[in-house]
């Protein structure tokens, strides 16, 4: 990891950094090597799987992807590496419990529906639906959101966290973590809005695979892109509608003393 930069710098991984080095409210910041968000893990190499274990420790990956990416893209480099515990925490209906047949089935037509950004109203600015898909998540698996926070408390080593861009569900989750830890609403918004920079190539990296090529480019160019007014949006809409993120995650379980536990270990 080099200085000033967060960024990790990974072969198999375009879209990789550190939640370290941001400020808080209260003039302290989060530790580095403590949570890690990324795109897509498949295509790491040797070299990329050593760096992650022996320069940042790592012990825990949250994986958020649905059901149905994960059968199609396979098992990936850290799922072969014993010290490395994976999380599979989708953050969508799936297993049972309000599941669509995308779920379920590994048909190609089934697959479409069940990625981030797939089942977006025709009407609306492109705001309101990636606010309203984003609360989604909180609507449909707060438990799955709840339990990849606490991963990130553990204290065996750092705890990376991704999706398949490493855009949205991974966004959403990392900004709920840093806004429990006290970290500033702008520096929040402008870490969700850094993916930006890595578009270009993580969107290629998501072409190359028949997972996700297919809707990519079915959709207008502007839409994958992470805007900040985005996520300035979910956080209002969280203080507006739950009083703040700790008052949304008690009404899935989360205590006042999860909340420690996280500041605790993200912070310096």
């Amino acid at each position: 990891m080099s200085e000033p930069t967060r960024w990790i710098d990974l072969d198999g991984a375009v879209n990789a950094r550190d939640l370290g080095g941001l400020p808080t409210a209260d003039g302290a910041a989060t530790r580095r090597g403590r949570v890690l968000r990324s795109d897509n893990l498949q295509d790491l190499t040797v070299a990329d799987v050593r760096l992650l274990l022996d320069e940042y420790h790592l012990k825990n990956v949250i994986d958020l992807r649905s059901d149905a990416e994960v059968r199609l893209e396979g098992p990936g480099p850290l799922t072969r590496v014993p010290s490395v515990t994976l999380h599979h925490l989708s953050l969508f209906p799936e297993g049972g419990r309000r599941t669509d047949a995308a779920a379920d089935t590994p048909d190609r037509a089934d697959v479409d529906k069940a990625l981030p950004w797939q089942s977006r109203d025709a009407e609306g600015t492109e705001l309101d639906r990636s606010t309203g898909h984003y609360l989604g998540y909180l609507r449909d698996r707060g438990d799955n959101i709840a339990a990849a926070l606490r991963v990130m408390t553990r204290t065996d080593g750092s705890s990376l966290v991704h999706c398949a861009a490493g855009k949205d569900r991974t966004g959403v989750v990392c900004a709920l973590a840093l806004d429990l830890a006290g970290v500033t609403r702008e520096a929040i918004v402008a870490d969700y809005a850094m993916t930006g920079d890595r578009i270009d190539a993580v969107l290629g990296r998501l072409r190359a695979s028949d997972t996700y090529a297919a809707d990519l480019d079915s959709r207008p160019a502007d839409t994958h892109l992470p805007h900040a007014a985005i996520m300035e949006k979910l956080l209002a809409r969280i203080d507006e509608e739950f009083g703040g993120t700790e008052g949304w995650l008690a009404g899935h379980g989360w205590t006042r003393e999860d909340t420690d536990a996280l500041r605790e270990r993200l912070l310096a």
